[in-house]
């Protein structure tokens, strides 16, 4: 029993967990880096929150952000930004670095 609770319990952590990232928007993420992040990274130009996520693959967002590291990365990679993301914010700005990261080969149209 003491089992089937702690399987049920881990089941109702990850849909949480699985649900707050699905609800996250890679539009909103470019908005997030435009608005937060795109002077104090110093990144310029016309596609310079596509530069952002062109940092790391797929693979390598995912590793960072299923370790709890990613408002770390964007400091590493923004070393001039001093605020906090928030989970919400993050989420989001994760949607748009995964889905536009270097092996991606998608392009934003926004």
């Amino acid at each position: 029993m003491k089992n089937m609770i702690k399987f049920l319990f881990t089941i109702v952590l990850s849909i949480a967990e699985i649900s707050t990232v699905a609800s996250a928007n890679s539009k909103k993420g470019y908005h997030v880096f435009i608005e937060k992040l795109r002077q104090p990274c110093s990144i310029t130009g016309i596609n310079s929150g596509l530069k952002f996520a062109f940092m790391h693959t797929q693979d390598e967002w995912e590793t960072i952000k299923q370790a709890g590291k990613f408002g770390d990365e964007v400091v590493k990679i923004c070393p001039k930004y001093k605020g906090d993301l928030g989970p919400k914010y993050e989420n989001d700005l994760y949607s748009f670095s995964y889905e536009y990261a270097s092996d991606s080969g998608n392009i934003p149209s926004y």
